[in-house]
């Protein structure tokens, strides 16, 4: 379970997401803990998938959990929290205020799909900066403070494409990545999601172990 403080939690139902299979990878997952200055390193999930043009047929079963652990993907390649979900001292007013999102350390990272989506949005404001808003099944999550916007409104992504580039354009202190995530219309917190693709992963890999 990642953690920043507070619990993270996962989302209780797995087919409230729409899954399909993409590139491989690893992900090196660390969460900054508050007053500290001290980052804590979650072990890494990778699945070797070797080339299959030559290969003969998998098990339907490996098969089947390879697909799936595919079918998610961290939005960036190297995972820090930095700033949790939830009440903070404002990095502006220093006043108390709901952080309505979860913040990434980021430089110059590429910006990924989590899971198969629509994108259902992008734009510009003075709050949020340059933006992407991409629609997973009843799930809406928006990356915000980019530099560059690298999808178009209508485009179909599937896990681990590039949508665009972090940055620090909008009300931001310093580059990072903020990602808010709303449910059916309703904000919640982005760690059910990022909680969601840890178990996902921590499953297909404990299963594949065993075939």
């Amino acid at each position: 379970m990642i953690r920043a403080g507070v619990s993270l939690c996962t989302v209780p139902a797995k087919a409230q997401f729409n899954t399909v299979a993409a590139i491989p990878d690893r992900y090196k997952v660390e969460v900054s803990r508050a007053g500290t200055g001290k980052t804590e390193t979650v072990p890494e999930y990778a699945v070797p998938v070797q080339d299959t043009s030559a290969a003969p047929p998998v098990d339907a079963d490996r098969k089947m959990w390879l697909e799936r652990y595919l079918s998610v993907s961290y939005p960036l390649r190297r995972i820090r929290i930095t700033s949790p979900y939830g009440y903070r001292k404002d990095p502006f007013t220093g006043k108390k205020r709901f952080h309505g999102g979860l913040d990434l350390h980021a430089r110059g990272d590429e910006v990924l799909a989590m899971m198969e989506g629509v994108v259902v949005k992008v734009g510009q404001d003075k709050v949020s900066g340059k933006y992407v808003t991409l629609r997973h099944g009843r799930y809406t999550v928006s990356y915000c403070h980019l530099s560059k916007i690298l999808t178009i409104k209508g485009a179909v992504v599937r896990p681990r494409d590039v949508v665009g580039v972090t940055g620090s354009t909008g009300r931001s202190t310093g580059e990072h990545l903020h990602i808010t995530c709303k449910f059916d219309g309703k904000s919640v917190d982005p760690a059910v999601i990022l909680g969601y693709i840890e178990s996902t992963r921590k499953e297909c890999v404990a299963a594949l172990a065993v075939l």
